[in-house]
């Protein structure tokens, strides 16, 4: 097998991937969350720059050999990963920035990042005979998985909140999953799914419960540090709900470290809402003993970081104590101000949480936490089509007018005037 072990990210207990699917018996589901473990001498021999470089596959199945993929007859055909890495020079001149680089995933083929880890998952699924995947969601990661299980004779059982965004729930009831909306938050559709895939023996794709998520989502750091040139940016801010999606950019550039592919891992940023930020106030009192967790009832707009009780906690803390790290909150007016400015200065359209990356770098700018050295790089996690009704919150309305120049005339002097 390629894969060497399971290692509990508390205990450090090591299993055979053959011996569990989840988290660590000792340990339970929130601290007992695993590291997939490789032999790195061994992949060196085959995984080198030259090797990448001949490489034509441009996606993120360019590094296969450090997935954890058994069986590549089950990777699909839908293009995820290689997603482009855009430099904005006036926006870094602005802030007061080297250079300033915006990782757009809102192209990936649901349109988030979490297509990445949706993709490993399938396969895992696959590998181990599973016959029905389920997820509990906000919408992306279940939007993610239901479009990657489509091709497949893989039934998808999918909970979130009620109140999740109304374009994703219209993904994924196209993408033909069975869909249960929730009567309640995020955190209660996840314990409901947990309970639901254990009793009877789905393959369980929710956040952190399944070792094989981050290593889906390492891919877009792997992706940074080759658009970059193997020169990792001193700075990379991530948007943090359930600490999945940091834990893997942090592994990612970890393991190229581990592969002599880099010589550092950059520092990583995680950006929650204000209204939901228990992995910030977490980190802020970890000493490198064990992490406290205190969970909180979450209140933003910002639905995919909408995250009370979050489960990749205890990874998500030591990972970014280790990149010499830390985390930051920002509200949610300030999430809609980047939302605004992003789409109107770079042309990438994100959704609220995919916007907290970049309202996180502006609020870094304003407090002088940045240098004129610093090469940034701020991670989009999402499509702003995914939640039309916040982007509406920051702009305006059309002007109506009747089939006649004159009106058009008069707009035109309207506007003139503003």
């Amino acid at each position: 097998m390629k894969v060497a072990g399971l290692r509990c990210i508390s205990c450090g207990s090591v299993y055979d991937p053959a011996e569990l699917d989840y988290t660590c018996p000792r340990c339970g589901p929130r601290r007992g969350t695993l590291e997939v473990l490789y032999d790195y001498d061994k992949i060196k021999r085959a995984f080198t720059w030259e090797a990448l470089k001949r490489s034509q596959n441009y996606s993120m199945w360019r590094y296969l050999p450090i997935l954890p993929v058994e069986d590549e007859r089950y990777i699909q055909p839908l293009k995820v990963g290689w997603t482009p890495l855009y430099r904005f020079d006036h926006l870094a001149r602005e802030y007061g920035v080297k250079e300033l680089y915006i990782k757009d995933d809102g192209v990936n083929p649901t349109a988030s990042y979490k297509d990445r880890a949706s993709a490993i998952v399938v396969i895992k699924a696959q590998e181990k005979g599973k016959k029905v995947v389920a997820c509990a969601s906000t919408g992306n990661a279940a939007s993610s998985l239901a479009g990657f299980a489509a091709n497949t004779g893989l039934t998808t059982i999918i909970f979130v909140p009620k109140s999740a965004p109304e374009a994703k729930l219209a993904q994924l009831l196209i993408y033909g999953a069975k869909v249960l909306a929730v009567e309640g938050s995020y955190d209660q559709a996840y314990d409901l799914c947990l309970e639901a895939a254990e009793r009877y023996g789905w393959y369980n794709r929710s956040a952190a419960i399944n070792p094989y998520l981050v290593e889906g989502k390492k891919t877009g750091a792997l992706e940074v540090a080759e658009q970059l040139d193997w020169e990792v940016p001193d700075l990379v801010l991530v948007p943090v709900g359930d600490g999945s999606v940091i834990s893997g950019v942090y592994k990612g550039f970890h393991d190229l470290l581990e592969l002599g592919f880099i010589e550092a891992v950059p520092r990583i940023i995680g950006v929650q809402a204000e209204g939901a930020a228990p992995i910030k106030r977490a980190f802020e009192r970890y000493t490198g003993a064990e992490v406290a967790i205190e969970d909180q009832e979450a209140k933003t707009l910002a639905d995919s970081i909408a995250v009370g009780k979050p489960r990749d906690i205890v990874k998500a803390v030591k990972y970014i104590h280790a990149a010499r790290g830390f985390f930051i909150s920002v509200s949610d007016r300030e999430i809609l101000e980047a939302i605004g400015e992003l789409a109107k200065r770079t042309g990438v359209f994100a959704e609220p949480a995919a916007a907290a990356a970049y309202a996180g770098f502006r609020l870094l700018a304003e407090q002088g936490r940045l240098s004129k050295s610093d090469r940034v790089v701020a991670m989009i996690t999402g499509s702003g089509l995914k939640d039309i009704a916040a982007a509406r919150r920051v702009v305006g309305r059309p002007y109506p007018i009747g089939p006649s120049m004159k009106d058009v005339e008069r707009v035109l002097k309207e506007l003139e005037g503003k």
